[in-house]
């Protein structure tokens, strides 16, 4: 164990992947820094966490994961509830902690798993296996007791090639180790969704909001049959190609996102143009401030369009159509 390697080989099929990747990011730099792009960033996020936990049969809606993101009281299941905020509170982390640390990894399973995993934040106290939804035992992690040693080895391996190995595909191999290992009670599959795209963020700050999640929640079934054949094969090359499909694929749209939102809607533009940040504004004033007449075009051409975008907040998100309601510009 003391010179652990995942089994995997660089082939040629990956290298012309992670090249036509490192060109679509350079495509993405000449557009422009994503801190350009506030609103993009925030919905990016939102698909992020809703994804990652949808996969895991979290019953919100995307929406009902954005309204809590704002604040806004969602009813369903306490515990889907509960799972959303902890997804929530720790992808606001990425960016703040070290991926090449173990220790980070169980400090951020504590946020994950808090008040729904026994244990969070430590390692599982016993064995497990996955079972389908037919009630079988389609695989069997390796014992409690190896998984100390095995996730020491693993992070010593990353942080010891994280200079040598393509982010992309150490990343990707991480993945599927860390799947294989299975080192926690529950929440593995949302904890190395979420390290992976840590390790790249650390790499290229970009990733941090690139929702390669929302891709593989679409393909679930390839990335289960992915995991399962690179199992039968003995090595992650198969899980490697697979996940340099879905980051392609998100950075495709995320390149697409960017183009789209450099041109605002000229109603969101003037609407901004005439509004203080950090300032209340009831209907009436913004109408007077506009030179309207008609709430019902203040609604449908401005104010809903840059609510939906993020870029004008309610001061009563609970009570929409409250007599009272004002609105304020982010």
């Amino acid at each position: 164990m003391n010179n652990y390697t995942p089994p995997f080989e660089i082939t040629t099929e990956m290298l012309a992947k992670v090249s036509i990747i490192m060109e679509k990011i350079g495509q993405i730099t000449s557009i422009g820094n994503l801190d350009r792009f506030p609103i993009l960033r925030k919905q990016n996020r939102v698909k992020s966490i809703h994804a990652s936990c949808y996969i895991e049969a979290n019953s919100l809606s995307i929406d009902e994961v954005n309204d809590i993101i704002n604040g806004v009281n969602v009813v369903g299941p306490q515990k889907d509830i509960t799972e959303i905020k902890n997804a929530i509170a720790a992808y606001e982390q990425l960016g703040k902690f070290d991926p090449l640390l173990l220790k980070n990894l169980k400090s951020i399973h504590g946020i994950l798993g808090k008040d729904i995993i026994k244990p969070s934040g430590q390692f599982k106290p016993k064995d497990i296996g996955i079972i389908d939804e037919h009630g079988n035992v389609v695989f069997i992690a390796p014992p409690a007791k190896q998984v100390d040693d095995l996730m020491i080895q693993l992070f010593k391996w990353i942080k010891d090639n994280y200079s040598k190995i393509h982010p992309l595909v150490l990343s990707s191999v991480f993945h599927y180790e860390f799947v294989f290992i299975h080192p926690f009670a529950d929440g593995n599959g949302r904890m190395v969704r979420l390290w992976q795209t840590a390790l790249l963020g650390k790499w290229r700050p970009l990733f941090y909001y690139l929702p390669v999640e929302n891709f593989i929640k679409n393909n679930q079934q390839a990335y289960y049959k992915a995991i399962s054949d690179s199992h039968s094969r003995g090595d992650s090359n198969i899980f490697i190609i697979f996940m340099l499909e879905m980051i392609d694929n998100a950075i495709d749209e995320l390149i697409k996102e960017s183009v789209l939102n450099k041109e605002e809607s000229p109603y969101i533009k003037r609407l901004l143009s005439v509004m203080s940040s950090g300032v209340y504004y009831s209907a009436n004033e913004i109408l007077s401030m506009l030179g309207l007449k008609s709430k019902e075009t203040l609604r449908k051409n401005y104010l809903n369009p840059a609510i939906k975008k993020g870029l004008v907040t309610l001061e009563f998100p609970n009570k929409r159509t409250s007599k009272n309601q004002r609105y304020k510009k982010i």
